[in-house]
């Protein structure tokens, strides 16, 4: 059998448990969906630090009224462009902890600058052949 990796800042999840946060893996880290949004990953890798912590699901609408309650918060590096949607609180600030789990109120109040709807896939249409 395949051993379960740890869960990534577990205190996060039970920060906001009463909203019945679903988990699955992503990009080798752990997405939090709370209802119809993906809210949160959360990423811890030894080999590769610099991206660790809690990532934000918001967008760059969002950054600015964001970094004044988290002055810390940066845009992913990992994804290779300069300003992204998804914003990290790192894991190396002092007060990560305190960051995340202020974050995690947030999303326990509804806040609307943090989450965003999944992702719907596309079904493929296929042409119906038409033979007489």
């Amino acid at each position: 059998m395949k051993r379960r990796k740890p869960v990534p800042h577990e205190f996060v999840l039970d920060a906001i448990a009463a909203l019945s946060p679903e988990t699955r893996p992503m990009f080798g880290c752990l997405a939090v969906y709370v209802g119809d949004k993906i809210v949160l990953i959360l990423r811890d890798k030894p080999d590769s630090t610099a991206d660790n912590g809690v990532w934000l699901a918001t967008t760059k609408a969002h950054h600015e009224s964001l970094r004044r309650e988290f002055p810390k918060m940066r845009s992913i590096q990992a994804l290779g462009k300069k300003v992204t949607g998804w914003q990290v609180l790192p894991t190396d600030e002092p007060d990560f902890e305190e960051v995340a789990l202020r974050a995690c109120e947030l999303i326990v109040e509804r806040d609307p600058r943090i989450g965003k709807l999944r992702g719907v896939k596309k079904k493929s249409k296929k042409k119906a052949s038409t033979r007489m």
